[in-house]
């Protein structure tokens, strides 16, 4: 039996995403992204889809590699199985590598226009695209890799994660073009045009850095409450006062610290709050002994018909006084986590997340904290940047994130999501409060700084001052403009490539 050889052009391809995959949580080798792509951009022209679809494949295998994990053990899926849908949800985030791979090469080879021009605002707009298509997966979009490198992220607050994203592909396309053409004047006249960009982009940075991001007139003193649930108890009954007892002694002990607002984390009460039940009732009194608000994490209801019930991933907020303040529902689901996308049709499926059945999705409202009001992101909310946007330009003066990232057991996961959240911050310039069952819980500045985190997998509370206020930013009033204009330079590309080949 004769077996075909690997072309080497593919295994070069493959160590750009084993290179890229290494710049994100962990290990974090950040600056590794400046250059991950060279190797794919020197041989892509050989193979043009090919080349980008197993960058893209060894890229998204080794950052979502604990999504087997999660499956496994709370889908209860076998592990063939779960490898398969893992398959699947990787070979359809490659597509979008192959597709700006394809485009550019045949940009190149049909008008002579270098991967400079054209690369950058293909894929960005098709990173825009994987993030709301299918009800959208902005998972590890290449910009976040540059979470601990600040003064090249400063400038999302007015590009969004986008604009971190086309900076790295320019860069990664003038040094492909001079090792590939070294003697080539165009390839040098990149390499300018590179450094200008570079430095009109990091000098932003850093004069955004030295202005007082920071300061708010006004402070808050919070405590995050970080329970350490094992989410294999979390959900059964016997373990529900175990439950409620640890969050409330955590609670108590944070008192010392004179808290303003105490926070635990998504479905931190594993039974609805909105019941008259002994536990929701000690919920409820909890607020008076720690004379603070406090915002929790529960399952919700409502009641359609006597039948008929529609369910909620909320978080309550109550007053010093234990009045209850508001409800935040979670917008953005989880498909097959938190509900069966056309569940008509597709409901032999089993969702992952072990609960009160399919959840329904809920609206931007901000709960009322004094005169001041709080925006809460509930879990994979994070990644998505319009809803914390949303959030700011209905008042919210806080962003709060509440999670349960026990789900992804010690992977590099909580890390991926922390990364992601900081921009939330940057964007809008405000500051965020994150609450996680099993971590990673931080306060984040609006400079997209950690200035508290605690450790994972341990119980513990943490408080800290965070800044009432949000600063209007570019990124705030016209949202994501930037990739707007990406994706229409990107149409003008292909409506260009279709006319050439129509009338070629």
């Amino acid at each position: 039996m004769r077996f075909r050889k690997i072309d080497p052009t593919l295994i070069v391809a493959a160590v750009s995403g084993v290179l890229l995959a290494a710049a994100f949580p962990r290990p974090d080798y950040f600056f590794l992204a400046w250059v991950a792509l060279v190797p794919l951009l020197l041989v892509m022209r050989r193979r043009p889809f090919a080349t980008g679809f197993t960058a893209g494949i060894v890229f998204f295998a080794t950052v979502l590699y604990w999504l087997n994990f999660v499956m496994i053990t709370y889908g209860r899926l076998q592990p063939l199985f779960a490898f398969l849908a893992y398959l699947f949800l990787v070979v359809y985030l490659a597509v979008y590598f192959g597709m700006a791979s394809w485009a550019s090469c045949r940009l190149e080879a049909v008008f002579k226009l270098p991967y400079l021009i054209t690369l950058p605002p293909l894929w960005v707009a098709l990173e825009y695209l994987r993030g709301v298509l299918l009800t959208g997966f902005p998972w590890a979009i290449i910009g976040y890799s540059q979470q601990n490198f600040s003064p090249a992220i400063q400038s999302c607050d007015v590009t969004g994660v986008y604009g971190v994203s086309l900076m790295l592909i320019i860069v990664n396309c003038a040094v492909a073009g001079v090792i590939a053409a070294p003697k080539r004047r165009s390839a040098w006249l990149g390499v300018v045009i590179t450094v200008c960009i570079s430095i009109s982009h990091f000098g932003y940075g850093v004069w955004r850095q030295s202005q007082p991001l920071e300061q708010r007139a006004e402070q808050l003193r919070v405590s995050l409450i970080q329970g350490n649930i094992d989410q294999m108890q979390k959900w059964d009954p016997d373990n529900r006062q175990a439950s409620v007892d640890r969050y409330q002694h955590l609670s108590l002990l944070a008192r010392e610290a004179d808290p303003q607002l105490v926070i635990w984390p998504e479905a931190a009460t594993p039974f609805f709050l909105q019941d008259q039940s002994n536990l929701a009732e000690h919920v409820r009194k909890l607020p008076q002994k720690l004379n603070a608000y406090l915002l929790v994490g529960s399952p919700a209801y409502e009641k359609l018909s006597p039948d008929t019930y529609q369910y909620f991933n909320s978080a309550y907020l109550f007053s010093p006084s234990g009045v209850e303040l508001g409800r935040s529902d979670k917008q953005h689901l989880v498909p097959f986590g938190e509900y069966v996308p056309l569940g008509k049709f597709l409901g032999f499926i089993d969702k992952l997340v072990v609960g009160v059945g399919d959840f329904s999705s809920g609206q931007v409202r901000p709960l009322p904290l004094g005169e001041h009001s709080l925006g809460v992101l509930i879990c994979y909310e994070a990644i998505f940047p319009q809803l914390a946007r949303n959030y700011i330009r209905k008042g919210s003066d806080l962003l709060v994130n509440l999670t349960n990232d026990a789900w992804f057991g010690r992977s590099s996961a909580p890390y991926q999501l922390l990364a992601m959240t900081r921009f939330r911050a940057i964007e809008n310039r405000i500051w965020i409060a994150r609450a996680a069952n099993t971590g990673v819980s931080a306060l984040i500045s609006p400079a997209g700084k950690v200035v508290l985190s605690g450790p994972i997998f341990e119980k513990v509370q943490l408080t800290g001052n965070v800044g009432l206020g949000a600063e209007e930013t570019v990124y705030t009033r016209f949202g994501d403009l930037f990739a707007f204009v990406c994706m229409t330079i990107s149409g003008v590309f292909l409506v260009a490539l279709v006319l050439a080949g129509k009338y070629k």
